[in-house]
């Protein structure tokens, strides 16, 4: 039982990693390079302008979420190998303690004294580290969290999502960029909302109301700053 408990916290931890990065990836994807796209148009930028400062962005911002996701990733991961080694010295210099550790930990779970004396010694014997980690620490010595992983889905992510306004602009008519974006943008902002909310398990209306808004948002800020721009260089 306390073997499948790790396990499935394992899991749920390794899920989760994957949807926080992806989410925030393509959301960033969609929001910067819609932001870039309408700031360019705002200014009464060309089809070439448009095309060049969307790919930059998605370029740009696809390196920026790898390099940060790898950096934030590796750190989680050398803090989880640091746990693990400082658990693993506890148990060679006092097993009895952490034996007593482990039972108690079972004791205020519910169990009668014996049987979490029972439970931890097996736990013991089959695998310490693993037993103690996955109660203390929440950990799964196995399934650390992987950097080259979370950047690899948050580059991809973002290049998905940026793809998205880049598109949305580029392929209509002049008078009709800014209409086919913003409306581009509130789809995919509602898809990446709803679609996080629901395999977290949350709620989806805020988390696309958020999204939307959020997107609305830095588009309008933009937008009106490439006009301001252009009316004063112009």
């Amino acid at each position: 039982m306390a073997e499948q408990l790790g396990e499935s916290r394992a899991e749920l931890s390794a899920r989760l990693n994957w949807l926080r990065a992806a989410v925030l990836g393509a959301n960033d994807g969609v929001v910067s390079t819609a932001g870039i796209v309408t700031g360019v148009a705002g200014a009464a930028g060309s089809r070439t302008a448009l095309l060049v400062a969307g790919v930059a962005g998605l370029l740009a911002g696809a390196m920026s979420m790898a390099v940060g996701e790898y950096v934030s990733v590796s750190t989680q991961r050398d803090t989880e190998r640091a746990a693990l080694a400082k658990e693993q010295r506890e148990l060679a210099e006092d097993p009895e303690g952490e034996l007593d550790e482990l039972t108690d930990y079972y004791r205020d779970s519910g169990l009668t004294a014996g049987l979490a004396r029972e439970v931890a010694a097996a736990l013991t014997e089959r695998d310490a580290l693993a037993a103690h980690a996955q109660t203390e620490l929440g950990i799964e010595p196995e399934a650390l969290t992987n950097p080259w992983q979370a950047a690899l889905a948050s580059a991809a992510a973002f290049t998905m999502g940026a793809l998205v306004p880049l598109l949305a602009v580029m392929l209509p008519p002049e008078s009709w960029r800014l209409g086919v974006t913003a409306a581009a943008v509130v789809v995919a902002l509602t898809a990446s909302g709803w679609t996080s909310a629901r395999l977290g398990g949350a709620g989806s209306g805020r988390a696309v109301a958020r999204n939307v808004a959020g997107g609305l948002l830095a588009m309008a800020v933009t937008y009106s700053g490439g006009v301001l721009l252009d009316g004063i260089t112009g």
